[in-house]
């Protein structure tokens, strides 16, 4: 598929380059036309730089690779090219002292879809470090990695879905777009146990048969 990329930064990076090595076609989208051209040539693969307008218009999905509050903002400057695309966010709004810049207003998902209405929106791979996402793939103890995805519209979790076994991963169904608060505030306690504490999270949770007694 095609999969235009907003951004030139670490995620936007790490999942064009295994989305572009999986056989999709990918368009790079910057404000800043020489970083654009150096992440197209870094990822390869007949990846191209274009504006941001463009990879939007040229894409049946968008990644959204903005930090949070850019990302809403791109997207209401480019409200008529995202109608109707598949727009995912994986966007982290955690500030200082690992707080939820959110608060208990729309999570950064919500946002989005605020700025750009037209837009099928699925939150996605926001739990994951950049360098996680260069893994090929990211398998731990046998196990793929599974990626929760929340949206509303069914046919853009599938493609999403399709884009995360691209990775090597395993697509996990989490709900609707207003539980993706619940990943961003999830990603904000990750963060905060594994920067703040060198905790390990994968410890938080029993296995599978003793999760519900």
């Amino acid at each position: 598929m095609t999969v235009g990329i907003l951004g030139t930064g670490g995620m936007a990076d790490a999942l064009a380059t295994r989305w572009a090595r999986a056989g999709h076609r990918l368009a790079i989208g910057g404000r800043d036309a020489a970083k654009a051209r150096r992440l197209a040539g870094k990822v390869g693969h007949g990846a191209r730089p274009t504006g941001l307008r463009e990879a939007a218009e040229s894409s049946e999905v968008v990644l959204a690779a903005l930090p949070y509050g850019a990302g809403a903002e791109v997207a209401r400057e480019l409200r008529d090219a995202l109608a109707g695309r598949v727009l995912i966010d994986c966007a982290n709004p955690v500030g200082p002292g690992f707080r939820l810049l959110t608060g208990q207003g729309p999570s950064a998902a919500e946002q989005l879809a605020a700025a750009a209405p037209g837009a099928r929106v699925v939150k996605a791979f926001n739990l994951c470090h950049e360098s996680v996402w260069r893994l090929n793939p990211p398998v731990f103890d046998g196990r793929p990695l599974a990626v929760p995805l929340c949206g509303d519209d069914p046919g853009a979790l599938t493609v999403t879905a399709e884009l995360v076994r691209a990775l090597g991963c395993t697509p996990v169904t989490a709900g609707p777009l207003t539980h993706a608060h619940l990943l961003e505030a999830t990603a904000a306690l990750y963060i905060t146990l594994w920067v703040g504490q060198n905790a390990d999270v994968q410890a938080l949770a029993p296995p599978l048969p003793h999760a519900t007694g």
